[in-house]
């Protein structure tokens, strides 16, 4: 700070003395300025503020700036601007201020919406209480009759100018015994930044290769998955054994097909092709419920998320996957609770926001299996959610996996480790198909291989899955003495 004001206090004397040079030179012609004993005489446009650009006046257009000036051998052949006179003598008289040190600071990117920011979505409503709702100034944006609840899930567009919080105490106070909650946005987790050779996943945990399935295991179980769009030419596809149903086409962008036709094909890739999936003779109904958003991103929201799981309800689904993630949302809690008291076993990614960022839903909700994801070293992913809702942990740092168009590469992310759990419990449902979601979500974790602190932590939940225990008895009747010996596993076998 010193060094600052003296070199200010050094630089208004030299601009006083200059003041002075310019004023006393009798000999300068009219129209230039005499600079005295500090330099040549030079001449300079008043509209000549450009920087040190190094170059000379030999020639071509000046850009409006007066001649050289007159005096012969006193013409410089450099032509001085007012800044560079300024910086020469500023150079040669005074020490320069320190300069700053590091880069300028890049803005940050804004984050991405985590919800529509004018809708609300709803169910139990009845059409009066639609009514009086739309008379206020709501506007129903779409419905579609939800056979779970028995009701319809109403889309609703707010009233101009209104806070979208106090729109939803609005829907709330309107109907009690409805559930009403904002439009929020879920997204696909998943990492580009892997390379390299694929890895042996599924020798990690176990998983039984080839004909390594006991006989009525895994033949008679339908998988829901809830993803972004899929190639349905994909070669790992073609027994045709993945249903692609998208839940509109009413001039949405659709979204990537890198995320789905990756999740799928690791479900249910076919045997003989490039990326082998854990189940490849297994049935998939993959719900399409995503679409590009307009920051380019993929995202499904929460009415099409609540679409998606009451239709594959409908068609019998007894396990599904949502690689996926996003905030809590009262509706999408209510739905994930009766499905699960349906039998339904519903698996999440944990998320890829580090292990401080908040925890990530549905994965976050008791009643689903929340999975994050290590490496073939066993070490936690760097990226992956923690928190005391995770459950397991699985293969998913460099997955070998489908491309979207054809072929395949490792992939990244607890996306990619959510399948490795819901072929697991796809495994124990064939095994015995009256096993509840809680039956199996018990013994999944109870065989799971402990990682971290003994017992559930934040970082492994129970520990590795251990697929090795897929295929045995999963009621809660089932004893320990009735397992096989090899099957236990560890301190949380059956």
């Amino acid at each position: 700070m010193m060094f600052h004001n003296s070199w200010l206090r050094q630089k208004a004397l030299l601009l006083f003395w200059v003041a002075v040079a310019l004023i006393v030179d009798p000999q300068a012609p009219s129209g230039q300025l005499g600079l005295g004993e500090f330099g040549p005489r030079s001449a300079f446009a008043d509209d000549d503020g450009g920087g040190d650009d190094g170059g000379d006046d030999g020639g071509g257009d000046d850009g409006g700036r007066s001649g050289a000036s007159s005096g012969g051998s006193q013409t410089s052949s450099r032509r001085s601007t007012g800044p560079n006179l300024f910086r020469t003598l500023t150079d040669r008289f005074l020490p320069r201020p320190p300069r700053r040190s590091g880069r300028r600071a890049q803005r940050p990117a804004l984050p991405l919406p985590s919800r529509a920011p004018d809708q609300i979505v709803a169910t139990g409503l009845s059409s009066a209480e639609i009514g009086r709702l739309q008379a206020t100034g709501f506007t129903v944006l779409d419905r579609a009759d939800i056979q779970l609840l028995g009701s319809q899930l109403i889309r609703l567009r707010i009233p101009p100018n209104m806070p979208l919080e106090a729109a939803r105490d609005l829907v709330i106070d309107a109907a009690p015994q409805s559930t009403a909650d904002f439009v929020h946005y879920y997204r696909p987790g998943q990492e580009t930044e892997c390379a390299g050779p694929h890895c042996t996943a599924a020798g990690l945990i176990g998983w039984p290769a080839g004909t390594g399935l006991p006989a009525g295991c895994g033949g008679n179980v339908t998988i829901g998955l809830i993803d972004t769009a899929i190639n349905p030419a994909h070669a790992a596809f073609s027994k045709g054994r993945v249903e692609v149903l998208r839940l509109s086409d009413d001039g949405v962008a659709e979204s990537g097909r890198q995320h789905g036709t990756a999740v799928a094909a690791l479900l249910v890739g076919g045997a003989d092709s490039r990326t082998p999936g854990l189940l490849p003779h297994a049935r998939l109904i993959a719900v399409d419920a995503f679409h590009r958003g307009d920051r380019q991103d993929d995202r499904s929201d929460a009415y099409d998320l609540l679409r998606a799981l009451d239709l594959l309800s409908a068609r019998g689904v007894q396990v599904t996957n949502m690689s996926l993630s996003g905030p809590a949302n009262a509706l999408l809690e209510q739905f994930v609770r009766k499905l699960s008291e349906r039998g339904m076993v519903i698996v999440a990614a944990a998320g890829n926001g580090g292990p401080r960022a908040e925890p990530a839903y549905p994965a976050a909700y008791a009643e689903v299996i929340a999975v994050t994801a290590v490496d073939r070293m066993k070490r936690p992913y760097r990226r992956a959610g923690r928190g005391e809702h995770i459950d397991l942990a699985a293969p998913g740092v460099q997955v070998w996996t489908a491309a979207s168009v054809s072929g395949a590469r490792p992939k990244t992310g607890t996306s990619f480790a959510a399948p490795f759990v819901t072929a697991a419990a796809a495994l124990m449902k064939s095994a015995n198909s009256n096993a509840t979601a809680a039956d199996i979500q018990d013994a999944l974790g109870k065989s799971a291989e402990d990682l971290g602190a003994p017992g559930k932590d934040a970082v492994f939940g129970w520990g590795l899955l251990n697929a090795r225990t897929a295929c045995v008895v999963t009621s809660k009747k089932a004893t320990p003495q009735s397992m096989p010996e090899d099957s236990a596993g560890g301190e949380g076998s059956l």
